[in-house]
């Protein structure tokens, strides 16, 4: 099929950007890498009557670590370029492990950061990457600029706190904590497809007591937004990762898990295979953690 008709415009500021946005006349959609949107005008999902193309304003294309240790993603940056930023792969490397798991090269040699995590697919990896992360979106719109945490952002299926008139303009990840491990982990049918379930996993290890300080524990494909599993965390925290406590956790995924069922798997399916995923992670994140 082919998408129907529309305009296309390419600003070269962000405020360009966002005033044709808010175009009352026209329903206009952002495009950078178009690897979720072209798919959609396509099958005539979406009947945009303009595209607003970001990738010439200069400033969206920049990935650089800031002043006090934030990585700050622009929304023009491509997902390989990010993946193989020797910053982020030093610092962030869970975030550059879970876009490894991103569709295919050329898929990523399109796609943008930011964009992915703009449509939300819930079983997409960045989602999940980002809340794991304690990711920041910095949203700019007519009324200004804010800043939106991960757990506000993703609102539900393929939607997020981003207003029509508004642009998603960077993502914000804050300094690794000291002494952390990580570890992404998902189950596919082939490599390359959408999750039928995944986790990232982080882990930070208290040196005097070879217990788990803290822990964050994150799903994708168990829900229409990134689930974070607090009674899994509960369970490593205070733990030296043993069996006991990576069995509560595998647990705590059992139950306290609610995917749907869909063509893909069943939720019994897809909550079995998040506890044998969360056992793995964990046992990898907490070898990792220095």
């Amino acid at each position: 099929m082919k998408p129907t008709s529309f305009d296309y415009t390419a600003p070269s500021t962000v405020g360009e950007a966002v005033a044709l946005l808010g175009d009352e006349e026209r329903e206009a959609k952002v495009v950078a890498g178009g690897q979720s949107l072209l798919p959609m005008l396509n099958m005539r999902l979406a009947r945009p009557g303009l595209l607003v193309d970001i990738t010439r304003i200069p400033e969206l294309g920049r990935l650089h670590v800031d002043g006090s240790g934030n990585l700050r993603i622009g929304a023009a940056v491509r997902q390989a370029h990010a993946a193989a930023n020797s910053a982020v792969r030093d610092g962030w490397p869970l975030l550059a492990a879970a876009i490894g798991h991103i569709g295919h090269p050329q898929i990523r040699n399109r796609g943008t950061v930011c964009g992915s995590l703009a449509h939300h697919d819930p079983a997409a990896e960045l989602p999940t990457a980002a809340l794991s992360l304690d990711a920041g979106f910095v949203i700019t719109g007519p009324r200004g600029t804010r800043t939106v945490t991960a757990e506000d952002f993703f609102v539900a299926t393929f939607s997020t706190a981003v207003e029509a008139d508004e642009l998603l303009t960077e993502v914000v990840f804050p300094p690794p904590p000291a002494h952390h491990g990580w570890a992404f982990e998902e189950l596919t049918r082939r490599h390359g497809d959408f999750a039928t379930v995944g986790v990232a996993v982080v882990l930070e290890r208290d040196t005097a007591t070879n217990t788990a300080r803290a822990a964050r524990v994150v799903f994708c494909g168990a829900g229409s937004v990134p689930v974070r599993l607090h009674a899994a965390e509960d369970a490593l925290v205070g733990s030296d990762i043993d069996e006991q406590a990576l069995a509560a956790a595998a647990s705590a995924a059992l139950s306290g898990l609610a995917p749907a069922d869909d063509i893909h798997a069943t939720a019994e399916y897809r909550r079995e295979g998040a506890a044998h995923l969360l056992v793995r992670a964990c046992t990898t994140a907490w070898e990792r953690c220095s």
